[in-house]
């Protein structure tokens, strides 16, 4: 897709259209969650700036392109081609089952910080959880396939996991919530 216009003035009473052309109102389920996943990878851009390494980097912004095309398959629409790849749901489980392994068991509740990274990681992961709520939503309306859901559920963990590995690696104290018994 070639983007030759960005002001178009077509929203500028509530409306845009998705890519194959059909008019929506800018407070549809779809055009919200469009944005919210726009938040997510803006948020992720965000981490990669502090980014300890190049791997984290790259994965990072694998992420973003798969975020793009799961926002390019909403935006067009119930009659969208399938633009995300299913593979990426198994690719994202293994990057997870990969670092949870060089973790220790987690023990309570830890609480979102850490250090810059980590915080990132954690504003980017609480994105996450409400853009897949949203897509949830859209799904009960509208068809949305299965592995979108499925991948930002992981992509949450993900941050969770990766967050934690970052921490272990630097020896960064994990703070844990400590609960009134």
């Amino acid at each position: 897709m070639r983007i030759t216009k960005i002001t178009t003035k077509i929203g500028d009473k509530g409306e845009t259209s998705l890519g194959d052309g059909t008019m929506v109102s800018k407070n549809s389920i779809r055009i919200k969650t469009v944005g919210l996943l726009d938040e997510v990878n803006a948020r992720v851009g965000h981490a990669i700036v502090k980014s300890p390494n190049k791997n984290i980097s790259e994965s990072l912004k694998g992420i973003q392109n798969n975020l793009f095309n799961i926002g390019g398959e909403l935006a067009l629409g119930e009659k969208a081609q399938p633009v995300f790849s299913d593979e990426n749901v198994k690719e994202i489980e293994l990057s997870i089952e990969k670092l949870n392994n060089q973790l220790p068991p987690l023990a309570d509740f830890i609480l979102p910080g850490g250090d810059e990274f980590n915080s990132r990681l954690h504003l980017a992961r609480t994105a996450t959880r409400q853009t897949e709520i949203s897509i949830f939503s859209l799904k009960e309306n509208e068809v949305v396939r299965d592995s979108l859901c499925v991948y930002m559920n992981r992509l949450s963990d993900y941050f969770f996991v990766l967050a934690r590995c970052h921490s272990v690696e630097n020896k960064i104290p994990e703070d844990v919530w400590k609960h009134k018994k």
